[in-house]
């Protein structure tokens, strides 16, 4: 009778979980532009549970017909006085002024918190069948969770949002963001489900795919992600792609296999109005590079 009750008693609180953890709390960053929604250690079965924040500009209505934009990388977004290094994209500040200005559509951002495991959490999977044999032999792909990072997006977070906020919900008016190992999941992501994602902005993307693990030949998988780039990218100006770099350190050392992929999508007959690629000359890989120029892919994505 005791296992019996135990029984009852743990799946009643299974079941009420997910609505408690539904609520959101009191934000732990603080903006200065509209107004964040908290939600810690958000549930997954597909990946670990990770913070998500939801930052709605100002004067927003629940059920407002907002588009919405799914960033990664959720921790250095708002606040620099909570990130590592005391940096920040602002992303409050630069879309909440666009949107008053009238000069992008109103959009909600959905953010998700990285772990220590960001490397294998953005690495784009699907690119291990585009690498030859030999190349990948002594490669792990079971380490590898760009998919399943994705699947936790699209199946999980992305329908719990349409549900609780109503935002619109058509491919044309969601989009997905990040830098770095967050530029490649942002590209893969709209390749792998373009039926979701109209569009990716893909910052400072660590095109060239280089690592510490000496068993890993970067210019092999830089290839291997272009060939699958190649053979999923939507069809040529059925989604909006921005895609940028700087000058500087590790942002310099981009520049050989970012000019191929640009090359390589120009020549599938993407125009400037659906894809642009930009080079800013002095800028690093860092969060405050990232926010000068912040404003550029946000009116790309988001022009009225």
């Amino acid at each position: 009778m005791r296992i019996k009750v135990f029984t009852i008693i743990a799946a009643f609180i299974f079941c009420i979980l997910p609505a408690i953890a539904q609520e959101p709390v009191a934000a732990t960053q603080q903006v200065s532009s509209g107004r964040l929604d908290y939600y810690p250690k958000f549930q997954s079965k597909y990946i670990p549970a990770r913070d998500v924040n939801v930052w709605l500009p100002d004067g927003y209505t629940l059920g407002e017909p907002c588009d919405v934009l799914y960033m990664h990388d959720g921790k250095m977004l708002f606040d620099a006085s909570t990130t590592w290094n005391h940096q920040e994209w602002q992303v409050d500040e630069v879309m909440g002024r666009l949107i008053n200005e009238g000069k992008i559509r109103r959009c909600i951002v959905v953010t998700a918190d990285n772990t220590e495991n960001r490397l294998n959490d953005y690495f784009p999977t699907g690119c291990y069948a585009y690498v030859p044999r030999e190349k990948r032999l002594d490669i792990d792909l079971m380490q590898f969770k760009g998919d399943e990072y994705l699947q936790f997006l699209v199946q999980e977070l992305k329908p719990f949002i349409d549900k609780h906020y109503r935002p619109l919900t058509s491919r044309e008016h969601t989009f997905v963001m990040g830098s770095s190992m967050g530029g490649l999941i942002s590209l893969y992501a709209m390749c792998e489900y373009p039926e979701v994602f109209g569009g990716a902005v893909c910052m400072s993307t660590h095109s060239s795919m280089q690592f510490f693990d000496l068993k890993f030949d970067s210019d092999a998988w830089a290839q291997g992600f272009r060939e699958y780039v190649k053979t999923h990218l939507p069809a040529a100006n059925s989604a909006l792609l921005y895609m940028d770099r700087g000058t500087v350190e590790l942002d310099g050392t981009y520049k050989p296999t970012q000019d191929k992929l640009d090359a390589m999508i120009n020549g599938l007959g993407w125009d400037n109005d659906h894809f642009m690629s930009r080079v800013f000359d002095g800028h690093k890989h860092m969060e405050t590079f990232w926010a000068e120029r912040l404003d550029i892919p946000f009116m790309f994505i988001l022009k009225k």
